[in-house]
């Protein structure tokens, strides 16, 4: 039985999937007869009101959820805005993931039967008395809120509602939201390309005549939509159709006739100057359309096809990996070629002269054991890395099958949140293990750092960033029963989880090494500038981050952009690379240090691989002023703020990683040569 996957897992992207496939060995495309859905994400049929059933559904439910901007990182609440609300209707469930995302789903007062028009129904109307403070207040909120260009997000059958028009080259965009509205500047020109006509709202490229405009330094709200769904026709099993693309058009009337809205009369504005009582009706349209081309499993392919920058350039990517490839094997063959002539020189070294004669790696071999200085710190690291190293290679591996597709929403945050909390074993047991290798005693403080330090960490800089959000009144903000919640799967698991894994690994002798370590520290010689710490650190970050900073376009993208990031088997297959290529770059800086007769390796390979975060800490700086349009100083701390977290959790990954392929390597050498 094959695993009938939808969306994001659509056999639209063959690439994609060879790729998976050649790493997982699988092939969870889908494929007819006697498939099976993920849990949640399972069809849903439609069919006429009379012929309703058990099997079929007549109603189709419009749910809205939270409004972002490009131009800020607060997003806010449908109820936050005076916009029609729903008499009644259960709000859908969340998970954790969502929440952390600060998606905020609820029941909207837009419901229709399948294949039944609608045209210019009126849903409400809102009235404001200028005079009025409170209404007052409200109508400066929807134009600050045009004047940053905040979009709804509309769901229908668990897909976004989209908004397509045509952009440059005449190429077809769907964005999965729209504006609130539009704001006309007083020079005459459309803010954000955004150009109203009479009827409807247009993006464009550029500016417009002015004559196109009624009036300057006006608001122009969207009050009307006019939405097409459409359908496939289930050919086998249960009657009724499934919905497969929810397109709409938002358009602005001033409605002719107010008390009943007709979809007629200019553009709904809401001036400046203007006084009094403001009724804006909101309306909307809807019509029905079979589409034979597309089927349930692929009905998110003309979303994703759209997205900006998911065009990859295919070309470009696949050779920064070829290169990256090709210097990792050049590292590994020279790595291969002088550590064996080393080896068999050693090893001939049979005679007193000759031993006199030792150079290089070799001298080292009674200190390259020696305990690192603050050896309490670097475990404490060290279980925290393996811990966040294991979450990222098992989160990617499910997000690969497509279990976290973009279908299945706040599934990937729901997913790295508990498999972080689950992992408290492995963490606890590898900072116990190599503490103890340290010579350290202070086990209960060990224990205590691994649980609370890093962990620690993140959490006071999320709560600084919640109270912000708090203080903004924003959606994002996680709700005190969620962060109570989050408190628990802490303490309550994670922590104990943590004490029994040092537990097994304080039980257990210390890691044997190969040679003896000597009372006295052998002093280290004077190095060159090359081979000084702070040099082969900075150099060691160079190449894993020439890997990965085209991913990590896209990433930052989906995150700040608010743009769906699907590409999970190519990024599964970068995460590997990094993988290889943080461990081949300080194995090699690790054998250049060891030569000129340094042994203190220990901090400096976990820094030289870490040291890659500081590159995207960079390139984060780089991208918020050249890529990113937020404005506000809160936008800006939050940015600043999650960026931090994001940075340490990527410190302590990629550190981790370089730390364990140089004690690997340092172990393996001097295992094979002869010592007195």
């Amino acid at each position: 039985m094959s695993a009938k996957l939808p969306a994001a897992a659509s056999s639209r992207w063959p690439r994609l999937w060879l790729l998976s496939l050649l790493l997982l060995g699988a092939a969870p495309g889908p494929r007819p007869g006697g498939a099976f859905y993920l849990p949640g994400l399972a069809p849903v049929n439609f069919c006429e009101e009379e012929k309703k059933s058990e099997e079929c559904k007549a109603e189709i439910e419009l749910f809205v959820n939270r409004l972002d901007s490009v131009e800020s990182v607060l997003p806010y609440e449908y109820t936050a805005f005076d916009f029609c609300q729903a008499s009644e209707g259960k709000r859908p469930s969340e998970n954790l993931g969502q929440v952390l995302f600060g998606e905020r789903i609820e029941s909207s007062p837009y419901k229709f039967m399948f294949n039944k028009k609608e045209t210019c129904k009126h849903v409400c109307t809102k009235t404001y008395h200028t005079e009025k403070a409170e209404d007052k207040q409200k109508l400066e909120f929807l134009k600050k809120s045009m004047l940053l260009n905040y979009q709804h997000h509309w769901i229908v059958d668990n897909m976004p509602v989209t908004w397509c028009y045509e952009v440059e080259d005449d190429q077809k965009f769907c964005n999965p939201g729209f504006p609130i509205g539009c704001y006309i500047t007083d020079k005459g020109h459309a803010k954000d390309a955004c150009v109203i006509s009479v009827l409807t709202l247009r993006p464009l490229t550029f500016s417009v005549p002015q004559s196109d405009f009624h009036e300057r330094d006006t608001f122009y709200i969207f009050n009307h939509v006019d939405i097409k769904i459409h359908y496939h026709v289930v050919e086998t099993g249960s009657m009724g159709a499934r919905l497969v693309a929810a397109k709409l058009e938002p358009k602005s009337f001033k409605h002719t006739h107010i008390d009943k809205p007709d979809c007629s009369g200019p553009p709904m504005d809401i001036s400046n100057k203007a006084s009094g009582e403001i009724k804006i009706a909101y309306t909307y349209s809807v019509s029905f359309e079979e589409d034979k081309s597309i089927r349930w499993a692929s009905r998110w392919d003309y979303i994703l096809e759209s997205m900006p920058h998911t065009h990859i350039q295919w070309f470009s990517i696949m050779n920064s990996l070829v290169i990256v490839l090709f210097l990792s094997g050049m590292v590994a063959m020279i790595m291969l070629r002088t550590l064996h002539k080393d080896i068999a020189r050693y090893n001939q070294m049979d005679s007193t002269e000759d031993a006199q004669e030792e150079f290089g790696w070799k001298l080292v071999h009674g200190d390259i054991f020696r305990p690192p200085r603050k050896g309490m710190l670097l475990s404490v690291f060290l279980g925290s890395g393996t811990q966040i190293l294991i979450m990222t290679f098992v989160t990617l591996f499910f997000a690969c099958l497509g279990f976290l597709s973009p279908a299945n929403r706040g599934a990937l945050m729901t997913c790295a949140v508990v498999l972080w909390v689950l992992l408290g074993t492995p963490a606890g047991y590898v900072a116990a293990r190599f503490y103890k290798s340290f010579g350290g005693e202070k086990w209960k403080t060990n224990v205590l750092l691994t649980s609370f330090l890093c962990p620690g960490i993140v959490f006071a800089d999320f709560f600084i960033m919640n109270l912000i959000l708090w203080g903004e009144g924003s959606s994002a903000a996680i709700p005190f029963g969620t962060l109570v919640a989050i408190l628990a799967l802490w303490f309550c698991i994670s922590v104990p989880l943590t004490f029994i894994g040092a537990y097994f690994g304080f039980k257990k002798n210390a890691i044997e090494h190969p040679v003896r370590t000597n009372q006295i520290p052998r002093q280290i010689p004077e190095q060159s500038f090359y081979t000084k710490p702070l040099p082969g650190i900075i150099m060691g970050g160079i190449l894993p981050f020439g890997c990965i900073f085209i991913q990590l376009f896209f990433i930052l993208n989906s995150i700040w952009s608010h743009q769906m990031y699907y590409m999970f088997g190519f990024l599964f297959l970068v995460f590997i690379i990094l993988v290889i290529t943080c461990s081949e770059a300080t194995i090699l800086l690790c054998y250049f240090h060891l030569c000129a007769e340094d042994y203190h390796w220990q901090w400096r390979s976990f820094l030289t691989s870490g040291f890659t975060a500081v590159y995207f800490l960079i390139y984060a700086v780089h991208y918020f002023f050249s890529k990113l349009q937020i404005t506000g100083t809160a936008s800006t701390i939050l940015y600043f703020g999650y960026t931090m977290i994001m940075v340490l959790i990527f410190f302590l990954f990629t550190g981790t990683i370089g730390f364990f392929a140089c004690f690997w390597f340092v172990t393996k050498i001097y295992s094979v040569v002869k010592v007195d």
